[in-house]
């Protein structure tokens, strides 16, 4: 049986000139154009004359080594340099250079705050080629790990139990030491313990300064929150979710109807959704420069406050916890379900299946919603006492502060309009996740920090853009109106 092999000795010849290196509708040559066509003086970039001799790389040929590394994965500054040596199509863009992976680290580090408004020039782009329209927009999140381990993360808690142990390991170096000065021999013990006494001190110290600033976190966290310091990345924070606790940043998304594009995308540090819909439009509206029709999210952004603000000219399409889990078959209703009892508005009171009317008795200000309740006779004297509670004190109905805004929100996902936009949400929001995490393995990020993950973040949503661009119109289109954007 015959077989095919190479021959390595076997005379070829690259082109004459790099520029043939790749060809005409090869896709790096539209990240080429972008790049070409982007607002250097709006990304606050300086951009110098080229001249011979010189020793620093030119800003635009670092962007869109950057731009196109993240667009197929190439993060590490160690394989964007390898690339840049073995990769014809990086050679065809950086024009024959060969920065060291220190140099494309420290361009990386010193322009993070540049970078990250590079995702918004996209976005124009997109407006002028007709890709995005703004109308309508599906908001989601993901949990990407921070360059930090869970190990340096501390709380009052932690800090607290280490503190008691190097209070003790103190004690006993103290105690230790005495002992031996007292005897006046082993030096040589006694130096040692010395020694490691300074450092269970520095120990201490350290300790002690992440207390302060876990005390200063705590003035801006809510009692339900615990505020978390890590020591390697001090920004990032303890995230758990999907049975997963790891440090790192919560990336929210906003995501465009017309063709899934990305129109706004940032890291927090914030654990949850929930009170972030509302400053994910608004920061979609400075994009775009108006506010969408419709908004469509997951339940896990469902907070009644945050709702509340949202301008009422915009259609938002959310379901509560109680529809999701109706939805799943795991929440029927019961007949002394709050839907149950018949709200009389006139009266301000709530009428239960009897017949029994409830009185307000409180409101929660830190929860935003009244209480209401019956004669505590009534309850205990009531055929359901033991069905519609058990409690001595009878039946508690609670209202929301925006309980009307509530029925609302629920009346809009149940409607036909609501279920048609919601159907929508799964394939253009969690699209962009899917492709960074499966296809680019960027399950995590390199630079540390909200403005170094902020310009992570702008690179990959960027790199997604540019990908779907290519997708929807091709590369010879793109080719021929992006250098008259």
């Amino acid at each position: 049986m015959a077989y095919k092999v190479g021959n390595r000795m076997q005379q070829t010849f690259l082109p004459s000139s790099i520029e043939d290196y790749v060809a005409q509708n090869d896709s790096v040559r539209v990240y080429d154009a972008f790049v070409d066509a982007l607002d250097f003086q709006q990304l606050h970039m300086p951009l110098e004359s080229v001249q011979s001799g010189a020793d620093t790389y030119y800003p635009k040929q670092m962007v869109k080594l950057l731009v196109y590394g993240y667009s197929y994965g190439f993060r590490s500054s160690r394989k964007l340099a390898r690339a840049c040596q073995h990769n014809l199509s990086f050679i065809w863009l950086l024009g024959g250079l060969t920065p060291a992976y220190r140099t494309i680290a420290r361009f990386r580090d010193k322009y993070k705050e540049q970078i990250k408004n590079i995702l918004k020039q996209s976005v124009q782009m997109c407006l002028k080629l007709d890709l995005i329209d703004g109308n309508s927009l599906f908001i989601d999140s993901s949990v990407f790990k921070a360059n930090a381990s869970l190990n340096k993360t501390y709380d009052h808690e932690r800090c607290q139990e280490a503190l008691s142990r190097i209070y003790g390991h103190i004690n006993q170096l103290v105690d230790d030491i005495q002992r031996l000065d007292t005897q006046e021999q082993d030096q040589e013990s006694l130096t040692e313990l010395k020694e490691e006494l300074t450092d269970q001190n520095k120990r201490k110290e350290k300790i002690q300064e992440i207390v302060k600033e876990l005390n200063q976190r705590q003035q801006h966290c809510t009692k339900e929150q615990t505020p978390f310091y890590n020591t390697t990345d001090p920004e990032c924070t303890k995230i758990h979710k999907s049975n997963k606790t790891t440090a790192g940043y919560t990336v929210q998304m906003a995501v465009d109807g017309k063709h899934g594009l990305i129109v706004h995308a940032e890291s927090t540090n914030i654990p949850n959704d929930a009170g972030q819909l509302n400053n994910q439009i608004q920061e979609s509206k400075n994009v775009l420069d108006k506010l969408p029709e419709s908004v469509a999210a997951d339940t896990g952004y469902y907070s009644l406050p945050d709702l509340s603000q949202i301008d009422d000219n915009i259609t938002v399409v959310i379901p509560t916890q109680k529809q999701v889990l109706k939805e799943r078959e795991k929440d029927k209703t019961t007949p002394f379900d709050k839907e149950q009892f018949v709200y009389d508005n006139k009266s301000d009171q709530y009428i239960c299946p009897e017949g029994h009317r409830f009185n307000r008795v409180g409101f929660d200000k830190h929860k935003e919603q009244y209480s209401y309740r019956t004669k505590k006779k009534n309850c205990l004297s009531c055929r359901h006492f033991g069905q519609c509670t058990r409690s001595p004190k009878g039946r508690t109905i609670k209202r929301s502060l925006h309980e009307n805004l509530k029925e609302q929100v629920e009346q809009i996902y149940e409607s036909e309009q609501g279920q048609n936009i919601y159907a929508q949400r799964k394939q253009r929001a969690e699209l962009p996740f899917g492709h960074m995490k499966h296809n680019l393995s960027a399950n995590e990020f390199l630079l540390k920090g909200k403005s170094g993950t902020n310009a992570e973040t702008s690179l990959l949503s960027t790199a997604f853009n540019i990908t779907r661009m290519i997708s929807i119109i091709g590369v010879v289109k793109l080719l021929t109106n992006l250098p008259m954007l």
